[in-house]
């Protein structure tokens, strides 16, 4: 029996395929250090949930990993018994990627531990980790792993899909910084991925996703990174075509050691903004700076000369920086994603981002242009999965409520500004930033990329076990033998 003919069966079944006994789910759990949550449980319906609470799906099992041997396990049962797999690091993918309806979800959130070598500048972290306990560790060594933006955000997930934050231009994205991944094979072997280990898996994994394997442990580089000068500027939202005529120059002049992406916004009601823009419509770009501070002053110079209605930028501990956006953005809102990459970013396509800034449907929502130039750019496209290297923006469209009701709300407006400026993108998107669109999107992100990819699953995952992800499906459903 196919793989795929026990999914179809264990969903005609009801989650799980026919023969599923309960003897058969107490021996998983009882090789379980981390326990194993059912439906009916107390802690079942908490468990459930992931960051995008639009996503509600609920499996029939939830292994919590303790260590790599319950991500064995979890593995294991899943192969041998025809159910569908999603694996779950910080769960905060748009998409919902991990959690699934009806089968088994390997929850590696209590799999956490990092481990910071000053002399040589690496981190070890664990797969469960999420990028705050990275920041807090490495701050201490005056030391920071680029990432995101957010610091609830899964360490596993940004990486995996390539990883874009403050520190991109200078120090490239998250993957341009991965060492070695430890990870657990669909066949239940556990291998080091490096640049002298299984090179392929390790090329694939840098921006790939969760394709080929559960990773539990990332090895980072680390940069000198303590305190940096940042925060947002505040434009009001009528005057976005200016601003983003203005950034559009600007930033990609900059010195690298300036980050700063471009946002629409509604001014949260609460401190440090003043009262006077609570709640008010606006355009801003968030800023990081790494440089020497005695230069500060000049390197903003032009950012005051705009005339902002706030210029929030202050020095501040990185990790600081990292959190700031946790409180807007905590889990379990409402929110639909869409992204594409672009690269050049022209006068009709600012015009239409104008028009849509300021038809914001709700506080929460907004639009972010992030840069992807400087280091980004050092790597050639066929140096990891993540493709494009050519562009020079990442933008992403998210309408985001607390309230269930305004779903349909939020997600049109969302369709309705991504089908406006899709025509003025590069054609694919980051996956980090993507719902369920399709193959041929999935195709379009990857590129010239895409067939190796192809090769490299159906080496190391041909019976597709790991598909709760932005899928590259393997080139054909035999198995073969895999590398040693």
């Amino acid at each position: 029996m196919t793989l795929e003919t026990q999914r179809a069966q264990a969903r005609a079944g009801g989650g799980l395929p026919p023969g599923m006994t309960p003897d058969l789910v107490e021996q998983l759990r009882a090789q379980l250090r981390g326990g194993l949550v059912r439906p009916g449980d107390a802690d079942y319906e908490e468990s459930c949930r992931v960051y995008n609470a639009m996503i509600q799906k609920h499996p029939a099992l939830i292994a919590r990993c303790a260590d790599v041997a319950d991500v064995i396990a979890s593995v294991g049962f899943a192969r041998e018994q025809g159910v569908t797999l999603a694996i779950r690091g910080g769960g905060h993918n748009g998409g919902g990627l991990g959690i699934c309806e009806g089968g088994l979800v390997a929850d590696l959130s209590r799999m956490r531990g990092v481990r910071v070598d000053p002399a040589a500048r690496t981190v070890r972290v664990a797969g469960g980790n999420v990028w705050g306990d990275v920041d807090h560790a490495t701050h201490a060594f005056g030391l920071a792993v680029p990432s995101g933006i957010i610091s609830t955000t899964g360490v596993g997930g940004l990486t995996l899909g390539g990883g874009l934050g403050h520190l991109s231009r200078r120090y490239g994205l998250t993957i341009d910084n991965l060492l070695a991944v430890d990870l657990v094979l669909a066949d239940g072997r556990f291998v080091t991925a490096s640049a002298e280990q299984h090179p392929d898996l390790f090329w694939a994994v840098r921006g790939g996703g969760g394709n080929f394997g559960v990773v539990t442990s990332f090895l980072f580089r680390a940069h000198p990174v303590d305190n940096v000068i940042g925060g947002p500027t505040l434009w009001p939202v009528e005057r976005a075509v200016e601003v983003m005529q203005w950034y559009r120059e600007f930033i990609t002049a900059a010195p690298e050691e300036l980050g700063g992406f471009f946002a629409f916004m509604t001014v949260p009601p609460v401190a440090p903004f003043p009262e006077q823009l609570h709640l008010k419509k606006m355009c801003a770009v968030v800023w990081c700076y790494t440089g020497d501070p005695a230069r500060a002053d000049e390197i903003f110079a032009p950012v005051r000369a705009l005339s902002p209605a706030l210029h929030g930028v202050q020095p501040m501990p990185y990790p600081a920086l990292q959190s700031m956006f946790d409180g807007l953005y905590p889990p379990g809102l409402q929110w639909y994603w869409r992204a594409d990459f672009v690269k050049e970013l022209s006068d009709a396509a600012i015009a239409r981002h104008a028009e849509f800034g300021e038809q914001l449907p709700t506080m929460h929502s907004t639009m972010h242009f992030y840069p992807i130039d400087g280091a980004v750019h050092r790597v050639r496209p066929d140096e990891t999965a993540f493709s494009f290297r050519d562009v020079r923006w990442a933008e992403v469209i998210v309408g985001v409520d607390p309230s269930p009701a305004k779903a349909q709300e939020i997600s049109a407006w969302t369709k309705d500004y991504w089908n406006a400026l899709h025509p003025y993108s590069a054609g694919g998107a980051y996956v980090n930033f993507m719902m369920d669109e399709g193959q041929e999107r999935v195709q379009a992100t990857y590129r010239d990329n895409y067939a190796r990819l192809v090769e490299v699953k159906k080496r190391y995952d041909p019976d597709n076990l790991f598909h709760v992800n932005q899928n590259i499906r393997p080139a054909t459903t035999g198995a073969e033998e895999l590398p040693h």
